[in-house]
């Protein structure tokens, strides 16, 4: 299908018909926000993220990966049950996305691309569909129990037979809606299930509906039958309605989990004014700019690419980057990244990047992989559910028999409540619902979760191994001391020096620039530069300079006047000799002293692994009080160093940033990658701290345990819930609108306590 035909749908504004989702699909320039190649053993494969609708538990996930399990072209396929999301690696050659799309659909599923499953249009229809079936429930529930009550009150014979048959008859009418409107998913996603030879997690529910239904609907018409007198349309109409709302409530108590990951991913805005030659503007789709489009952004939008700035300043929120939320005051001509929003007055800006080459891109990649992924709690917890299910099937219709035997009348209520009360949805909900709370409480504060199995490592963690260079410390030089000879103006020295240092590359020269930035600066006429030595000043009145070593300034080692030193020094000369001394040194980041201070009070055991001399490594370690050092390191060395801790029983987290810590960061139990480190570095790690804050890697570990224990707690209570409601549902002590009660109670109680580590954005205080 060309791309000309798909045109019309690319702009498109309003909600799309699921025809309309399959032309999406097949679009190649759709594709490119939800599709990328797959490199490796898979190589001419594509893998795509998307939004499964209308799926909500551990079985309907299997259910969507059975289906597309053994399509031609279907490499492999994962849904994440907490997330909705589908990872799929299939191969174009062999079939297009929109057929695999329709084989999910005879399924009674329905795959989007997650902006627009994630679009505001999308959740309101979803949302109002949940209400209106929750409303009728509820009325028509309130209304059943006005006309059951009378029964629960009055002695045997106060109610006349015709009155308490027309109240039967009334409780009738009252529940077809609730059965063939408001429990329509149950029985659509039991039936579909069914249509799969699967048991479901809305099989023993749906079953439950009926028979109770069938059987009070039996009384009702013939109460002198084999089904007796009794009736329990108030039973069924409570528990379908807190059913539902318990769905309802799972819904969007699961929105708020996830949320925080759905809404930085859905962050960039679906239309910009891109300025035409003529100097006027057009609203277009951002998946037609270009590098090189200029684009006017307003006040409270966000940028649509990394860019330049052409206006003259722009206040910016990076916090999406460093996890700070200070704007950022910007000037002509520097970069802006995509995902920040400008905070105020409209801003003009050139497109540097666009796509998935911007850094917002790359963040969200990182992201979705970490949504997608199964924790090995979660899939443990899977594989117990499907047959749980079966178990729960065959538990009930023995209990049916049992008490067939002993009251018929008994029988039904006691099955229906078996069927419905240990349903084994909050055991499914409680490993990913923890973890998902925490990385979007993480991504809010600027650190990236790219796996949730790392939860689990990172908790157990009892030595953190530390690259020096950009990690504990900045990745550049910064000034530490001046000597300057007696008699010297230093007024004009900085003016001349920042002259000198302004066009170099190198770092020494970088460093004095940055320290003397906003002084006045003397033109110089000549100006050389001699790698490893320094430089040569040529000034309008004739004095030649000399900045760099000790040797290039023509002095001798006793000349130094604070003698030779391990902190790096850089020297200025004239024709008469030595002017100044500048001391040098790594700037040490400002927490981290205070970060190694805290993994010291947890009691984990910290080191330092650095490719630098001998005297720096040690310097920068006694500064933050790390415990052991390895110096002059090469990457074979750092990779042997921690495999050796491994070997002892320690369990360790590395924390680098750069290209020679990808191979440690890979062997670690888990790893972080600070800054903006190297890609490969981030390909390695498990959790990217934007800001490259030390503390956030302390903060990170603190909440990897707050998410481990409330994963225990989750899986405990599912385990009490069932060891205890179930034998209550069997000896016939619990009805069947109790165990509707428990069964949403249990899953809404896993999501409740899940949803407080969405608020643990500084865990060291929580």
């Amino acid at each position: 299908m060309s791309n000309a035909v798909l045109e019309p749908f690319a702009d498109h504004r309003g909600p799309l018909t699921v025809e309309d989702d399959f032309l999406v699909l097949d679009d190649t320039i759709e594709q490119a926000d939800f599709t990328e190649p797959v490199l490796g053993d898979e190589q001419g494969c594509l893998a795509s993220v998307l939004m499964v609708q209308g799926m909500y538990c551990a079985a309907c996930a299997d259910t969507v990966e059975s289906a597309l399990q053994g399509v031609p072209g279907v490499r492999s396929a994962q849904v994440h049950a907490a997330t909705r999301r589908l990872v799929l690696h299939w191969d174009p050659a062999q079939t297009p996305l929109s057929r695999l799309a329709q084989t999910v659909g005879k399924t009674g599923y329905r795959l989007l691309p997650l902006k627009q499953a994630l679009s505001i249009s999308e959740r309101l229809a979803e949302t109002r569909k949940a209400l209106w079936r929750l409303f009728v429930a509820g009325f028509c529930m309130m209304q059943v129990m006005m006309y059951a009550w009378p029964a629960y009150v009055a002695e045997p014979g106060d109610i006349p037979a015709d009155i308490d048959q027309l109240l039967r008859w009334a409780s009738w009418v009252l529940s077809l809606p609730v059965v063939f409107f408001a429990s329509g998913p149950f029985f659509s996603n039991a039936w579909r299930d069914l249509k799969l030879g699967r048991i479901g997690m809305d099989t023993p529910v749906s079953v439950g509906i009926i028979v109770t239904f069938v059987a009070s609907s039996a009384a009702t018409f013939d109460p002198l039958g084999p089904w007796g007198e009794e009736v329990w349309f108030d039973s069924l109409t409570m528990f379908v309605f807190f059913l539902l709302g318990g769905r309802y409530l799972e819904l969007k108590a699961r929105d708020r989990t996830a949320g925080a990951l759905d809404h930085l991913m859905n962050r960039l805005p679906q239309m910009a004014d891109r300025q035409q030659p003529d100097g006027r503007f057009e609203t277009v789709s951002v998946r037609r700019l270009v590098v090189g489009d200029v684009v006017r952004v307003q006040a409270g939008q966000v940028f649509p690419g990394d860019a330049e700035l052409l206006s003259d300043g722009a206040s910016v929120d990076e916090a999406l980057l460093t996890g700070e939320s200070e704007p950022v005051l910007k000037r002509r001509g520097e970069s802006l990244v995509a995902g920040s929003f400008n905070l105020a007055g409209a801003a003009l800006v050139r497109l540097t990047q666009i796509g998935a080459q911007t850094r917002f891109s790359q963040i969200v990649a990182l992201m979705e992989k970490a949504s997608t992924e199964k924790p090995r709690l979660a899939i443990l917890a899977d594989r117990i559910a499907a047959p749980f299910l079966v178990l729960v099937m065959l538990a009930a219709a023995g209990a049916a028999w049992y008490w067939w035997q002993i009251d018929h009348t008994k029988a039904l209520s006691v099955a229906v409540a078996v069927l419905i009360v240990t349903c084994p949805c909050a055991l499914s909900l409680a490993t990913p619902a923890a973890m998902l709370s925490s990385a979007g409480a993480l991504a809010r504060g600027g650190v990236l979760v790219r796996r949730l199995q790392a939860f689990e490592a990172l908790s157990r963690v009892t030595a953190v191994v530390f690259d020096k260079t950009g990690t504990l410390t900045h990745d550049r030089l910064v000034v530490s001391g001046w000597r300057v000879r007696d008699g010297v103006d230093r007024t004009a020295l900085e003016r001349r020096m920042l002259a000198m240092t302004g066009g170099s590359l190198h770092p020494v020269s970088q460093a004095l620039a940055r320290h003397l930035e906003g002084r006045e600066l003397e033109a110089v006429p000549e100006l050389q530069e001699v790698a490893g030595q320094g430089l040569l000043a040529q000034w309008s009145d004739g004095a030649r300079w000399r900045l760099g070593t000790w040797a290039w300034c023509g002095l001798s080692p006793a000349d130094e006047p604070l003698g030779q030193g391990a902190s790096p020094r850089v020297h200025v000369a004239d024709a008469s000799g030595w002017l100044a001394t500048i001391d040098l040194s790594e700037g040490v980041r400002e927490d981290a002293a205070q970060a190694v201070a805290a993994l010291k009070a947890l009691g984990i055991s910290t080191h330092l692994l650095s490719g630098d001399r001998a005297h720096a490594a040690q310097g920068v370690a006694a500064r933050v009080g790390v415990d052991h050092v390895v110096a002059q390191a090469t990457p074979e060395d750092k990779l042997a160093h921690v495999k050796a801790l491994q070997a002892q029983g320690w369990r360790v987290a590395m924390v680098g940033d750069g290209l020679n810590d990808g191979p440690v960061l890979a062997a670690a139990d888990t790893s972080f990658a600070l800054g903006h480190a190297a890609p490969l570095a981030q390909a390695q790690s498990d959790f990217v701290v934007q800001g490259g804050a030390v503390m956030d890697v302390v903060n990170t570990l603190l909440l990897a345990r707050k998410t481990l224990q409330i994963v225990k707690q989750n899986l405990l209570w599912a385990a009490a819930y069932n060891a205890v409601c179930v034998p209550l549902a069997l000896v016939g002590w619990m009805p069947p609108w109790l165990a509707g009660v428990g069964m949403a109670g249990s899953s809404l109680w896993v999501i409740g306590n899940a949803m407080r580590l969405t608020k643990a954005t500084n865990p060291s205080k929580g």
